[in-house]
């Protein structure tokens, strides 16, 4: 389990399965985001990619830390809710793999990061639900200003937390989201709000190092503190 003494902690991340072009070829592939890959690199990791396959969850046992990515709107359906008219397609495929992933990882108390929809994939499958249309609680689009815009978001952190420790008290982040965490799921704490109230950080109580953070943090090239931290909590384990 884990890589060797010799070795940087290996990082899985979650991944798409979507349709891409690319040369002559238009073909379902799995893809992700290069930043993810630039960060934890930056951050002293060695990234892997996961595809979206419940088979894929396996490989965590040869994993130091994962990495729940980005992406589509979380299935409804898991936490018991209709379709709001603005959710998504449900990526069944995706939502059973990136479960499996985590409570894999959980079992073994292994570093996670949830970014974004990785946070919102901890707090479904720890009994949690979610607001699927933010602008509907909040009254704007500061969190997903258009389609592939970034949104500017002041959070507020808890110092003591994880996400608080490694960041400090207040950060400026880019947000994607136009969901967000309703009521949280067993164990997790709300560690970072935005000024209006969204939870933007969450971590597992008891838990080594189980962080969700509803921002990008791979789209900020220069600060890789948060991702160094899940690298630096995955290195007793890369050292086994």
């Amino acid at each position: 389990m884990g890589s060797s003494a010799s070795s940087r902690p290996v990082v899985g991340v979650t991944a798409y399965g979507e349709r891409a072009a690319w040369g002559v070829w238009d073909t379902d592939a799995v893809l992700l985001p290069l930043s993810y890959s630039v960060m934890v690199v930056a951050a002293g990791g060695v990234p892997v990619l996961l595809p979206p396959l419940v088979e894929a969850a396996e490989a965590v046992d040869r994993l130091d830390a994962v990495i729940l990515s980005g992406g589509p709107d979380v299935s409804s359906g898991r936490y018991g809710a209709d379709p709001h008219p603005r959710t998504g397609v449900p990526r069944t495929e995706r939502d059973d793999a990136e479960a499996a992933v985590l409570r894999r990882a959980l079992d073994r108390r292994i570093p996670v990061l949830g970014v974004c929809r990785g946070m919102q994939v901890l707090n479904v499958a720890l009994g949690g639900t979610l607001t699927q249309h933010l602008p509907d609680v909040v009254g704007h689009d500061g969190h997903n200003p258009a389609p592939g815009v970034f949104g500017s978001v002041e959070v507020a952190l808890d110092p003591a937390a994880l996400a608080g420790h490694a960041l400090g008290p207040a950060v400026s982040v880019r947000c994607h989201h136009h969901q967000a965490i309703d009521r949280l799921g067993d164990a997790l704490v709300a560690t970072g709000r935005a000024a209006d109230g969204t939870i933007e950080a969450v971590e597992l109580a008891g838990a080594p190092f189980v962080v969700g953070v509803q921002w990008h943090p791979e789209q900020t090239a220069a600060d890789a503190r948060l991702m160094a931290a899940l690298v630096e909590a995955a290195r007793p384990r890369s050292a086994r």
